[in-house]
């Protein structure tokens, strides 16, 4: 039996090799109990409320990641301890097997570890949106998503550097006084991006809008829907879905509809000249005492704004209270819209389009 353990099969023992298979077959066996309770004591440094559906959220993101980090670090360490086959040494560019085969372990580790990190910080996002739910002041739901994609970004960055150390053997401090001299061509290159990139920041914390609210831009109206590093994400009155820079909507002239405090309404009364200077005393008071006793109104004007040789003008300007629902305040307009046209028949007064005669001549 131990001369069967001692045979030696590309420079190693049917010893090593058992050794090995037994300690990846052990980790598959395991590695679901080990990821759970790894994720538990994840899950309480994280959050101290550890209701039911916060922990099978918190499972669902990071148990399978846990367990392919597992099962990629200890396979890989355990082949580590077997001689690399002479057989199988050979250069392929002037590179080594040995050094391409290492390599690739050390790359499947850290983007197993970067990608568990990626579901960590997802999670916690998780329960940052859901405490900013509560809270009335819904910037924090934006800061949430801005943060999320920005700190993935910086754990990609991290990865790519680590891989070059541990998989390439680069010097990352050299690596990295390089860069700021590449990265200083690359910003005048990308000048626009970065730009972009701040803008996002004075967004954020100048808050001239956050998501969800009606905004007015380059004559586009509509719904913010996301604040990205790059761009800012708008859902038109159209339904169609636009992308307009944060530069752009720092540098813009930005009408946050949302933040009004009244929403106006102009109505413009073209009435016939055959209307008598009476009826015209009688039916401004009788607009503003229908406009008066409307709650949703909190401030109105009607006046004779201008007379001429083709109608008299009633200027009718009333505010509504904000917020209010659109289909609350379209149904508002329609109603006084038709209370007035009431007002007017009750009144016999035409409007100026019903007077004007088309007279054709042949000559």
């Amino acid at each position: 039996m131990k001369e069967v353990l001692q045979y030696k099969f590309l420079d190693n023992t049917v010893q090593a090799y058992l050794y090995v298979l037994g300690t990846v077959l052990l980790v598959l066996f395991i590695k679901r109990l080990i990821s759970k309770y790894i994720a538990g004591q994840l899950l309480g440094m994280i959050s101290k409320q550890k209701k039911a559906p916060k922990k099978e959220a918190f499972l669902s993101l990071v148990v399978r990641p846990i367990e392919s980090f597992l099962i990629a670090f200890i396979s890989i360490t355990a082949l580590d301890r077997l001689d690399f086959p002479e057989s199988f040494k050979f250069k392929v560019f002037h590179i080594t097997t040995e050094y391409i085969a290492n390599a690739i372990g050390v790359i499947i580790i850290v983007i197993v570890f970067i990608r568990l990190c990626i579901r960590i910080i997802e999670f916690i996002a998780q329960i940052l949106e859901e405490k900013a739910n509560f809270s009335k002041d819904k910037s924090e739901n934006q800061l949430i998503v801005f943060f999320k994609d920005f700190f993935k970004v910086i754990l990609i960055i991290i990865g790519f550097l680590l891989i070059l150390s541990l998989a390439f053997n680069k010097d990352i401090s050299n690596l990295l006084t390089g860069l700021s001299i590449v990265g200083a061509a690359i910003a005048l290159a990308t000048k626009e991006s970065l730009e972009n990139l701040i803008a996002s920041f004075i967004i954020f914390f100048d808050k001239p809008f956050i998501m969800g609210d009606l905004v007015k831009v380059q004559n586009f109206t509509g719904v913010i829907e996301k604040i990205g590093l790059r761009s800012t994400r708008i859902r038109t009155e159209n339904k169609t879905y636009i992308s307009v820079p944060n530069k752009q909507m720092v540098d813009s002239i930005v009408d946050n509809v949302t933040l009004r405090t009244e929403r106006k309404v102009e109505l413009r009364l073209e009435l016939g000249l055959s209307t008598s200077a009476a009826q015209l005393k009688q039916l401004i008071p009788a607009i503003k005492k229908l406009l008066e006793y409307k709650l949703d109104i909190v401030n109105s004007y009607v006046f004779l704004m201008d007379t001429g040789k083709n109608a008299h003008i009633i200027a009718v300007d009333y505010f509504t209270v904000m917020p209010q629902n659109i289909d609350a305040f379209i149904a508002l307009r329609e109603e006084i819209n038709l209370s007035i046209i009431e007002i007017l028949e009750a009144a016999n007064i035409d409007l100026a389009a019903k007077n004007m005669d088309v007279v054709v001549t042949n000559k």
